[in-house]
């Protein structure tokens, strides 16, 4: 079974998808509307997701959309994109066998970078080097 896609409510619907387009390489998914109201975006494999405007989006402490990195390399590179951009990342941090930093969406949502420490986690180098 194939997901679909994720719905989220968000504040900022344009600045939202600007960010993902910008960082994580998500495309305005061919077909769907886009205004400030709701976009669609979408992944290389072709999942969804959603953006709708609310006025009071707000979702569980642990709630987070999480984007892995092939390498630790990339997700310090991407953190310095993402704080020169504009964006407050939490520092780089180790956590269980991954470096990983999260920071706030634009719509109001936690968004995670993160790669594995295959010094760390030999069993799951195969996995990363498979994506």
């Amino acid at each position: 079974m194939k997901l679909n896609h994720i719905g989220f409510g968000v504040t900022d619907v344009t600045g939202t998808v600007e960010m993902l387009e910008t960082y994580f390489g998500l495309v305005r998914a061919p077909g769907t509307p886009y205004s400030p109201k709701m976009a669609f975006v979408q992944d290389d494999d072709g999942s969804l997701l959603t953006f709708f405007k609310v006025n009071d989006a707000m979702y569980p402490k642990l709630f987070h959309i999480g984007f892995m990195q092939g390498n630790i390399e990339q997700v310090y590179a991407l953190h310095e994109k993402i704080k020169a951009g504009g964006y407050e990342p939490e520092e780089v941090r180790e956590e269980h066998g991954r470096m990983t930093f999260y920071f706030k969406a634009p719509g109001n949502f936690v968004v995670e970078v993160n790669s594995l420490i295959q010094q760390a986690r030999p069993e799951l180098k195969s996995q990363t080097n498979e994506n």
